[in-house]
């Protein structure tokens, strides 16, 4: 799969998912979002760590410096 997520965007996707997962811990909204917050804070970070997002490649958004 192509990178296409850069350094940056990685960290940032990170705190995403790290301030989503709280807000659906703490109870912080409604019952059934705090599942939607869960799995967009899951998406966050399996994107980060595999470098690649579908979304960006739909697009065609590259924030990956390297090149291949």
């Amino acid at each position: 799969m192509k990178k296409n997520v850069g350094s940056i965007d990685k960290i940032v996707r990170i705190i995403i998912a790290v301030i989503a997962a709280y807000v659906a811990y703490k109870g912080m909204v409604a019952s059934p979002w705090d599942y939607v917050l869960y799995a967009v804070s899951a998406i966050m970070v399996l994107t980060s760590l595999m470098g690649s997002c579908p979304l960006f490649s739909i697009f065609g958004i590259n924030t990956c410096k390297v090149k291949e």
